[in-house]
């Protein structure tokens, strides 16, 4: 397979200043202009660029003082007005008959935004994705109207920025700063990004000389007077690497004051996402532009733009054709997410799916079958789109004495409890991870899980596997940005008990018992509606492990604090 030709090498003028402009593929296609940061060069982009290339005109540039475009010597040279100019110049350049969609991160967004607030802005620019690169009047009212009500938790937020800013007043120490780069940190660093951010890549060899010239966009820029933005009537969409070392998540905040049409993705990537992340870069670039070209929102750009909790999201839930999970898909779909109802019986998912309305959509699926689930979780994210909750909620009980409980009954309860759990967090985990931008996991336990029981030995053993997993993934996805909750309801009136396999018993015996539970369970009163609540509390706040019932919490206390007299309970019941 041949390799992709170098990009077209090409000289703007702008002022007293040369860039160094690469472009790649067909003019004809929309322009997408990407604008590299402090201390980079356009080469930040390679990865993104050719990931684009193929349905758009890719323009990339060295900015002043960087890579191969001369740099001026006089720190004022370095104000965004100029650096907003050399913007324009480009644009006018490559695309002077079509407004171009703005890509910028870190220092090029900073001064993107100086080109975006300008009066040309409407008709030079389409659209406009920052990443990590906030504009600088917004972080003066931000931390001004976080002072004006200092309240503990914006004081805490103020401080945690100026912790993450500490390297700005670094670059204000004359000489130092200049002489370091070019010494101790241009030529490390390389060594530097896979300490500190885990990422392989290659430095321009220029990068020691272009970050002790990149230093002035501090001097000039950091400590000026700010006055309150000005509005951007032009599409932006703001991403949010969620693990970033300079630039915290709440600098996004207040955005919408100015930005009419505001949209904020999140992706669990730390600062430099365009050389860690280009494929999760390229894809929410490629759903901005064909967006703001006039092509229907995402299920991305539907969350980005939800102010509500869920409004807009995609949750997909297992066993919801009847209760706990029939309660928690109508919960969800009540707070405006559309829901994916799965359940083995196709007839109650179909029943639930009505109830909700347009927004729900029946699935049969069996979350024993590792091959069906594998299929179930490609047609959701084919049909749908990659689903930002996921509910494994499926499930069967088992009472009975152990040595009444046969092999055949163990690993029904395992490939459904634990098993179908384990394939829902697989499936699913691995399309949130590949899509960079998050998600939550809900596995819905129970109060067996710690509760030991001589009549539950293996319905309890399934349950505790579900609560040690979903223990393992929350450390292995909180990487990815995934979040986990494990749910422990006690006794719940839902008909599980109908369904329960008694050990030992014959058939008539199987219905006089499951009888006895089902009124017992009924008595209790504890209905699936309020498990679903708190599943939604459970997402909102992170929740790790959440018991629901009264007598479940109880059962958490005594397993923590009173461990013997929950074993000497369990002889009893």
């Amino acid at each position: 397979m041949a390799s992709a030709p170098p990009p077209r090498r090409s000289v703007v003028t702008s002022g007293d200043v040369e860039l160094a402009v690469f472009s790649e593929g067909d003019p004809a296609d929309p322009t997408v202009l990407l604008v590299h940061g402090f201390p980079d060069t356009h080469r930040l982009w390679d990865g993104v660029a050719e990931r684009l290339v193929g349905d758009h005109h890719v323009v990339r540039y060295d900015v002043r003082g960087a890579g191969a475009s001369s740099a001026p010597r006089k720190t004022a040279a370095y104000r965004t007005e100029l650096l907003a100019e050399d913007l324009f110049a480009v644009a006018d350049a490559v695309s002077p008959n079509r407004p171009v969609h703005l890509v910028a991160h870190d220092w090029g967004s900073i001064q993107a935004w100086a080109a975006v607030t300008a009066p040309r802005a409407k008709s030079r620019i389409a659209s406009f994705t920052s990443i990590s690169g906030p504009h600088l009047d917004h972080v003066g009212q931000w931390v001004r109207r976080r002072l004006s009500h200092p309240t503990p938790a914006n004081l805490i937020k103020v401080v945690t920025q100026l912790n993450h800013s500490w390297y700005i007043a670094a670059f204000h120490i004359p000489v130092l700063p200049g002489l370091a780069w070019r010494t101790v940190l241009g030529p490390r660093w390389r060594h530097l990004l896979r300490l500190v951010e885990g990422i392989e890549a290659t430095p321009a060899p220029t990068i020691g000389a272009d970050a002790a010239r990149g230093v002035r966009l501090y001097r000039a820029n950091m400590l000026t007077r700010h006055p309150e933005p000005s509005p951007v009537e032009i599409p932006v969409q703001v991403v949010i690497p969620t693990k970033d070392r300079f630039v915290t998540p709440e600098l996004a905040e207040d955005l919408e004051h100015w930005i009419p049409r505001l949209w904020r993705r999140r992706v669990a990537a730390g600062h430099w996402v365009p050389l860690s992340h280009p494929a999760v870069v390229a894809r929410v670039v490629d759903e901005f532009v064909d967006h703001t070209s006039g092509a229907p929102m995402t299920r991305g750009l539907q969350r980005g733009r939800a102010g509500v909790p869920f409004t807009n999201q995609l949750v997909v839930i297992t066993g919801a054709g009847k209760g706990i999970g029939r309660a928690t898909a109508l919960a969800f779909a009540a707070t405006g997410a559309e829901v994916v109802v799965a359940d083995v019986d196709i007839e109650s998912a179909r029943r639930t799916a009505a109830e909700i309305g347009p927004a729900g959509y029946a699935y049969q699926v069996d979350v024993s079958d590792a091959e069906a689930m594998s299929r179930f979780a490609h047609d959701v994210a084919a049909e749908h789109g990659v689903p930002d909750v996921v509910v494994n909620n499926a499930g069967i009980g088992m009472a009975g004495p152990f040595l009444a409980t046969t092999d055949r009954d163990w690993r029904r309860v395992t490939d459904i409890n634990l098993l179908g759990v384990v394939n829902g967090c697989r499936e699913f985990g691995a399309l949130m991870a590949d899509a960079g931008e998050g998600g939550y996991i809900v596995n819905v336990a129970s109060a067996a899980a710690y509760t030991p029981s001589r009549s539950l030995s293996a319905y309890a053993a399934s349950k505790a596997a579900v609560l040690a997993l979903s223990d393992c993934l929350r450390a292995e996805f909180a990487g990815h940005g995934i979040g986990i909750s494990a749910i422990c309801p006690g006794i719940v009136a839902t008909d599980i008990t109908n369904t329960t396999t008694f050990a030992g018993a014959d058939d008539v015996e199987q219905q006089r018992l499951r009888h006895r539970a089902s009124k017992a369970y009924a008595r209790r009163g504890f209905t699936p509606d309020r498990v679903a609540e708190e599943v939604l509390r459970a997402v909102r706040r992170r929740i790790p492990v959440l018991p629901v019932t009264p007598e479940a919490k109880l059962a958490r206390f005594g397993s923590r604090f009173a461990p013997g007299l929950m074993r000497r309970l369990a002889r009893i019941f």
